[in-house]
């Protein structure tokens, strides 16, 4: 009896022993492609001839964009002094002055014509919306959760007023909304631009409430940027909804609206600017720009160069290739190359 009860024992230990198959010996069937010189000179020059018209479509498709950009920061305030620290401190009063009228003409005149839709987008430069607390000092519960309001973690220092009550939308995110403004007309008749459906469709569906108001928002003595209408939900306000879609780089633009109209060559765009937003202290830029779009959006020659380097050095390595496989071939497989095999006083 107990020798039966040992082989039992000593059975289920083996069985504890894996069970063979070919996926566990890693013996299943692969692809081990052989590189000779043929192949690789083929895919050298497959990968460039592809490439290389690839880049030229996005080239031309970026030549056909038509684009406007006007640097307006510095022209849109009051002459400076030749004294640069004087020059800072004019800047500075002037646009936290609220009393001041900061209302600035400027004049574009079309190069192409431009069909419609034609996008308006403000550019800012050097405004860091990455730096690690800006992207924190939000709360999404809040902006999606009317009973939410009341939280406002992450959102220091705009987080509440000093009495305590709660500001809806919290966060430095909307604190610093861009308020800069602009109306455009062309032959003194004006140039409606339409701001529906500039934000993301899922950030007014489900990031931000339908029954989410603004609150206490830029009641504090230190005003951030642009104010928010108390009685029209946030989903609503698609302003501020592009504004909380922060950018990765410092140098980045925002949609404001569209123009859906086409406009004519040479025609002259007067633009009405509302100078507000305080780029001054850091020394940012501030960009009108109004662009058309073709198949691969805006204007951007960066990705069709790359294309066309990349291409290009594909198929001037094939030429290597070629011209050295062609002037010193070489056998495929010759054991006579291993070391192991070569005469030892060739070696020495």
């Amino acid at each position: 009896m107990s020798f039966s009860d040992g082989a039992s024992k000593s059975s289920s230990k083996s069985s504890t022993k894996p069970t063979y198959s070919r996926f566990t010996q890693q013996e299943l069937p692969a692809c081990k492609p052989i590189l000779t010189p043929a192949l690789v000179m083929a895919t050298f020059i497959v990968i460039g001839i592809t490439f290389i018209p690839i880049g030229l479509s996005h080239l031309s498709a970026s030549e056909n964009v038509v684009e406007l950009v006007d640097q307006y920061d510095e022209v849109c305030i009051p002459a400076d002094s030749s004294d640069p620290d004087v020059a800072y401190s004019k800047r500075i009063g002037y646009i936290q002055d609220q009393t001041t009228d900061k209302t600035c003409v400027r004049t574009l005149i079309v190069p192409k014509k431009m069909k419609q839709p034609i996008f308006v987008y403000y550019q800012l430069d050097q405004f860091y919306q990455n730096h690690r607390r800006y992207v924190k000092s939000r709360n999404d519960e809040q902006y999606r959760d009317p009973s939410a309001s009341d939280k406002t973690g992450n959102c220091e220092p705009e987080a509440q007023l000093s009495e305590g009550q709660p500001i809806v939308p919290c966060g430095l995110i909307a604190w610093s909304l861009f308020n800069d403004t602009y109306t455009l007309s062309r032959n003194d008749v004006a140039l409606p631009i339409n701001k529906k459906g500039i934000a993301w469709e899922s950030d007014r569906t489900h990031k931000f409430g339908d029954n989410v108001y603004s609150k206490n928002f830029q009641n504090r003595s230190l005003v951030g940027g642009g104010k928010l209408i108390d009685n029209i939900p946030l989903n609503q306000q698609e302003d501020l909804l592009v504004w909380m879609r922060t950018a990765a780089l410092p140098n980045f633009r925002k949609l404001y609206g569209r123009i859906e109209t086409d406009l004519e060559v040479n025609e002259i765009i007067k633009v009405v600017i509302q100078n507000n937003y305080n780029t001054y202290s850091f020394n940012g830029k501030k960009k009108l720009v109004i662009s058309t779009t073709t198949w691969i959006g805006g204007k951007n020659d960066f990705l069709g160069m790359v294309y066309i380097i990349v291409g290009g050095v594909c198929l001037l390595i094939a030429l290597v290739f070629i011209t050295v496989y062609l002037i010193k071939p070489r056998p495929l497989g010759d054991p006579s190359y291993l070391s192991w095999n070569k005469n030892p006083a060739s070696v020495q």
